[in-house]
C-alpha cells in the first residue's frame, strides 16, 4: 500500500502539464520519464516539472517505471497504448481512450491478457463534489434519473489547435463529447438509440454536433462545438427533484438540488490542483491493490461511450483518415 508509483508521460502539451501538476497532490507517486518526438520539448517540460527526457519511446518503455500516461492526440491512443502494454506498463489514456470502439476492444483485449490495468482518464467522476453529488442522492434520493440535458462548445479556440486536425483525431465529438457520454451514461445506464445532427467544417471535422440518446433509464440531450460560446453547465431531472450543476460541469465544484418538497441544498466541493489529481490517485491505489480494471472507469463505460461517439461520427460523416 506505500509503493512509489513512478510514472511515463507520454507528450508535452498542456494535458501533460496539468498531469504532472497534478501528480505533485498525489501520494505517493512521481513523474519519473516524459518522451515526445521532439526531444528539445520533453527536455523543456522536464527543466519545469521534473521526469528525465528520454530520446524515444522505445526507451520510455524500458525505463524504471510502473505506468504510463498517455497525452497525446486521439490518433496515438491506440498505438501508444498497445505499446506500453507490450512492454508491460500499465496505462492511463487520456480521452476519448480510442478512435473507436474496435481500437478499444484490441486494447482491452491486450490489457487482459497481460494482466495490466488499462484505465480513460475521464477525471469528471473522481472529482470530490461529484462523488458528494452521488452520495447525497443515495442518502436523500429525487428517484431514478430520466432525462440528463449537458454540453458545451468554444468559441475562443483558434484555428490551428490541434482540434481542427482531422489526421489527429480532431473535433468537437471526440474533443469535447466524451464529457457528455459519461454524465449520460452514468445516470441513465446503458445506451440503446442515438439520433445526431451535426455538421463539418472545411478542415473535415465535426464543428457542432447535436445528440439525443435514448438509455435504458430515460434520455438525453447533449451538445458538442467549436466557434459557439456554449454556457457548460448540466441538467439532471428526476421524479422528485432536479439537480443543476454549475459551469463547467465537467471540472465540478457546485451544484444545487432542489427537491419537489421545496428543499434546496446547494453542494460545493473546491477543486485542488488541476483535478488530474483524483483520477491519478484512483489510478494508483488500483495498481497497490493489483486491479486490473477500475469499478468507475470500467471497460464498459469506455466502450459504451465510444458507441456514442461512433454512431453520431456516422451520422454526419466523419471518417478519420486512420479509418479508412
Amino acid at each position: 500500500m506505500t509503493k512509489v508509483i513512478r510514472w511515463g508521460l507520454i507528450g508535452a502539451g498542456d494535458t501533460s502539464r496539468r498531469f504532472a501538476l497534478g501528480l505533485k497532490h498525489v501520494y505517493r507517486a512521481e513523474l519519473a520519464s516524459i518522451w515526445t518526438r521532439r526531444l528539445f520539448a520533453a527536455e523543456a517540460f522536464a527543466a519545469h516539472h521534473g521526469g528525465t527526457p528520454v530520446q524515444t519511446l522505445e526507451g520510455l518503455l524500458a525505463a524504471p517505471i510502473d505506468a504510463v500516461y498517455i497525452a497525446t492526440h486521439p490518433d496515438t491512443h491506440y498505438a501508444f497504448a498497445l505499446a506500453a502494454l507490450a512492454a508491460g506498463k500499465h496505462v492511463l489514456c487520456e480521452k476519448p481512450s480510442m478512435l473507436n470502439e474496435k481500437q478499444l476492444e484490441e486494447v482491452v483485449l491486450a490489457a487482459k491478457r497481460s494482466g495490466l490495468l488499462f484505465m480513460e482518464a475521464m477525471k469528471t467522476p473522481f472529482f470530490p463534489l461529484y462523488r458528494r453529488l452521488h452520495q447525497q442522492l443515495m442518502e436523500d434520493p429525487i428517484g431514478q434519473i430520466g432525462f440528463v440535458r449537458a454540453g458545451s462548445s468554444l468559441a475562443n479556440i483558434p484555428r490551428q489547435h490541434p482540434i481542427y486536425d482531422v489526421n489527429l483525431g480532431g473535433g468537437s465529438l471526440l474533443g469535447i463529447a466524451p464529457y457528455e457520454a459519461f454524465l449520460a451514461l452514468d445516470w441513465l445506464g446503458p445506451v440503446e438509440r442515438v439520433d445526431t445532427l451535426g455538421r463539418i467544417g472545411e478542415t473535415g471535422i465535426d464543428t457542432f454536433a447535436s445528440l439525443q440518446t435514448r438509455h435504458l433509464y430515460g434520455t438525453s440531450q447533449l451538445y458538442c462545438g467549436l466557434g459557439l460560446h456554449g454556457y457548460g453547465d448540466a441538467l439532471l431531472l428526476g421524479p422528485l427533484g432536479n439537480v443543476a450543476i454549475s459551469a463547467n460541469w465537467w471540472n465540478p465544484v457546485q451544484a444545487t438540488i432542489r427537491y419537489l418538497d421545496g428543499r434546496t441544498i446547494q453542494l460545493e466541493e473546491p477543486i485542488v490542483s488541476t483535478g488530474f489529481n483524483y483520477e491519478t490517485d484512483h489510478f494508483c491505489n488500483l495498481l497497490r491493490n493489483d486491479q486490473t480494471e477500475s469499478p468507475i472507469m470500467t471497460f464498459d463505460m469506455s466502450r459504451q461511450m465510444l458507441r456514442i461517439l461512433d454512431i453520431a461520427r456516422a451520422a454526419i460523416g466523419l471518417v478519420y483518415p486512420q479509418e479508412i
